[in-house]
Order: structure tokens, then sequence, then C-alpha cells
């Protein structure tokens, strides 16, 4: 296994069934409801194909009412005059629940997105009770400053960070616990009411952690939850003229949707979104480090991370032996579901997804790039696919350029350490999420850095993720930060106050 965690005991499953066989509704302003169509969805175990559970099925009219009900909490309940000591004190409360029923979280993610048990203890678990208790301390420390003002007269200027308001908070399927908690986190620590909208393929964290707020004691209204289709309840919560925020992670495509939809009423917008990221290994590196982190940086989740290294650039002493290293790891590589025992891949998230991946094996396959290793997809129930290593492949193919968002690696070699040709090859793409350089050249690996598009450089690290650490792109990668400071921020308003003394 890539991360050790507990067992799956027959008292876990025995829970987690309970849980699964309870009916999925929406919850709005303190109560749980039926859609108010009475329809449903399907969600399914990725791994079988099978049936997981059947879900309420928001429409618009649904978001209606949950925005009715943050709005009336944010201006008008118990929210609006809840202190930044209490704030902290309901988030740390929701953290510690999440820590007493991490192995049932950790299952329910494993069922319903495909990603080992192990890996969702050790990662999405682990991340989303970190990331609570990070934010829980940004609630008494979002404050203004005064401010000097060369005016006439005596001054006392000021500025405060208010809330900004109702936050619709829109999550993909392939983090899913993780992803909603940085959002949910920040925008209750500033202050925010919230709408929390799941994706259709993975429900299930999202209700369960509703019930754990409903548990902390959060005032009706501050969280809610409207399950549904993108294009239904999603695209209401982006066109209501109540919803005074935007968070979105997912693709390119849909977040320039929501860009475009937001700008009719102003709407703030954070948009996490796709991703092409370069990885540089030079020949001086500790290349048994860099193998490792390339070969994991791609197939971890599945390659199903925007911030995955699908583009590795070589330096040609030591590119057969790179390439050779990350091929072997990814044949050792097990596949299986994600509640099998010792399983490092799970499948991808639905027959939609493997088909698309397939679809750009083949199509890089036909225009002349080669195969190391990999490029099939297994046989049987579920929707698995084998790592996949690509090499003479060519900047213009759309397996090189495009995101995939699946185990697929596009391998290139480089001449010398030119830095600006090799930024430019690592710039060669409309994505600027995530890079990594691998080298024991200070110098070197700083000049790149800089030269680098990109909203995350790591440096000899195979990942940087901590709570205090700014991420976000540029470029088609999106708009704005989360984590840290930045992240809090971004769910407050900045206003200025100017009062004449005298």
């Amino acid at each position: 296994m890539i991360l050790q965690a507990p067992k799956i005991t027959p008292e876990l499953r025995e829970k987690v069934d309970g849980f699964l066989k309870k009916p999925k509704l929406l919850f709005i302003d303190g109560d749980w409801q039926e859609a108010s169509n009475g329809e449903v969805f399907t969600t399914h175990d990725p791994a079988t194909g099978e049936e997981l559970a059947q879900v309420a099925r928001g429409s618009s009219i649904d978001v209606d009412l949950a925005v009715e009900a943050a709005r009336r909490a944010l201006e008008q309940g118990p929210w609006s005059t809840t202190t930044p000591a209490e704030r902290t004190r309901k988030l740390n409360l929701l953290a510690d629940l999440l820590e007493k029923h991490g192995d049932e979280f950790a299952l329910i993610e494993t069922l319903d997105n495909g990603k080992p048990f192990a890996a969702a203890r050790g990662f999405d678990v682990r991340l989303s009770i970190e990331c609570l208790r990070y934010n829980a301390g940004w609630a008494t420390r979002l404050t203004g400053e005064t401010i000097p003002v060369s005016l006439p007269g005596e001054w006392h200027c000021f500025t405060v960070r208010e809330p900004v308001g109702v936050a619709a908070l829109i999550v993909p399927w392939n983090v899913p616990l993780a992803i909603a908690i940085s959002k949910l986190a920040p925008a209750l620590a500033a202050g925010c009411t919230v709408i929390l909208k799941p994706a259709e393929q993975t429900p299930l964290s999202a209700i369960r952690l509703t019930e754990l707020v409903n548990e902390a004691g959060f005032p009706e209204g501050v969280v809610n939850v409207i399950t549904g289709y993108g294009h239904e309840a999603g695209a209401a919560l982006v066109d209501h003229p109540g919803v005074d925020k935007i968070s979105f992670t997912g693709s390119t495509r849909v977040g320039q949707t929501i860009l475009s939809a937001a700008g009719n009423n102003m709407k703030r917008v954070s948009l996490e979104l796709g991703g092409k990221s370069p990885v540089v290994i030079f020949s001086d590196a500790d290349l048994d480090m860099a193998i490792q982190s390339a070969a994991m940086g791609i197939f971890g989740n599945t390659g199903q991370v925007c911030a995955a290294g699908s583009r590795l650039f070589v330096e040609e002493s030591v590119m057969d032996q790179v390439v050779e290293g990350i091929a072997a790891k990814a044949k050792s590589l097990v596949l299986g579901p994600g509640t099998s025992p010792d399983v490092d891949l799970g499948p991808l998230i639905s027959q939609t997804q493997l088909d698309k991946v397939m679809g750009y094996i083949e199509d890089g396959s036909s225009a002349g790039a080669r195969i190391v290793t990999g490029g099939s997809k297994l046989p049987g129930k579920g929707y698995f696919v084998e790592p996949t290593v690509f090499v003479d492949t060519r900047p213009d193919m759309p397996i090189a350029k495009e995101e995939i968002f699946g185990p697929v690696l596009c391998a290139t070699p480089f001449n010398g350490d030119n830095i600006d040709r090799i930024a430019l090859a690592a710039n060669y793409t409309d994505f600027g999420l995530s890079s990594t350089i691998w080298t024991n050249d200070f110098s070197k690996a700083h000049r790149l850095a800089r030269r680098i598009r990109a909203g995350v450089v790591k440096i000899n690290a195979p990942s940087a993720l901590d709570q205090a650490l700014p991420f976000g792109g540029m470029k088609q990668s999106g708009w704005g930060r989360e984590n840290g400071r930045f992240g809090a921020e971004a769910f407050t308003e900045l206003k200025t106050i100017a009062a004449k003394l005298a």
C-alpha cells in the first residue's frame, strides 16, 4: 500500500452500509428534505459500476430556498452576531467530529470515488481535518489596518474585513471531501453562509459531512447542501442574484461558463481549474527520488488531479534511465477496487472518463507517439486503465497539450541547461497551475522557477500541500488563490472607513 491506514473492519462496513441505505436528501435551513420535484439520481461505485445510493436531485426551486435560508442566517439570524471566537470553536468541533469518524469518511470516499481506502484515510481525511483546524484560527485574525492619510484636518481612517456574503461552493469529484472542506472552512471562518454543491458523481461524503455540521451546532441556514446535476443545480447557483460569491473547482471549460454568467451581476468568483503541469528533471538531480515523484505525480489518484505532472522534460543524458524507472514504477502499481488491501490505484470515476482517457491514448498512438508501458483498459467490471507513458511526443499533439485527467505521461528530452529554452517548452501550454523542478543546482532551479508561468513551483519536492501555502493557477488554470491568508480573505470584502475628526 502507498499509505498505512486502519483496515476496513466488518463493523466499519456495517456502519457505512447503514449510511448508504438512508435517504440522501437536501439540507436546507437546518432541515433534511426531498427535492421539490421529488426526483433522485443514482451514484455508482466506479470499481464495479454498481449502484450505491439514490440521491435527491435538486433544482432551481431548491436553490432558491437554500439561498433564502443562507441570506436570513447571514443578515438576520444568529450567524450575523456570532463572535469570531465562537466560529473558531465550531470549526474545531467539526474537525474533532471528522477525526472521530475518519475511517467512515475514508470508506465513503473509496466507495463513491474509487480511490484506495489507505489513500482516502491518509490523505483526503487527514488533509480535511488539518484544513478545518487551520482555518478555525483565521476567524479571529481577519483584520484591517489603520491608515495615515494626507487629507487636510484630522482623520481616523481604517479598513475592516467583512464577510463577502452568501457563498456557493461547487466541488469536483476527484477529491470530494478535502476540496469541499477547503472551501467550507475559510468561508465559515470569514463569517459567510454557504450552499455546498458536490459533484453528482460523488455527493456522499458531503451529505455525511453535513450530518456532522448539524451535530456541531451550526445555526440553521449557515450550511446548506444541494445535490444534483451541474447544469441544473450548479447553473442555478451561478445565476442566482442572491449568491454573492462562487468558489469553483473543476474544468476550465465549466470555469469559463461560470465566469461569463457571474459577470451578469458581478459576483465575486474564485476558480481553480485545469492543468497540464511540467516536471523538469536535470541530470544532476537525485534521480531515484525524482523518478518516484514524477511517477506518482501523474499516476496518483489515477491521474485525476488538476496539478498532475503530465508533461515530463528530462535532460537527454538521463532520459532513458528516467523513463525506464517511471515505466517500472507504473508496471509495479496494483490496480483494483479501493476496498481491497494492497491496492495502489483505483478506477477512473466513470465510463465517460474512461472513454475520454482511452480516446487520448488511441489518438496519441495514431499521431506517432510511442507507448513505453500501459495504454490499455483492464477487462471486467469497473473503469480501470493502465498507467501509461508516452515518448516521441510533439508539443502540438493533444496528449501533450490538453488536460487528460488520467494516468497518462508524455516524456520529452532536452539538451543542455539553457534556462530560457527549457522555460519556453515548459510554458508551451494554456495552463499554469503547478510545476516541478529536479536539480541539485539551486541557482539553476531558482532561475527556472522565476521563468515558469505557474501558480506553484516545487523544487526537489514531490508535493507542497500545506494549509498555509497559497494554491491556484495562472492563465487558464484559474482566478484567485486558496489556502493561507489569501484563501480566507477571498471570502471577505475590504471596506474603508474614513472619519474626519476636525
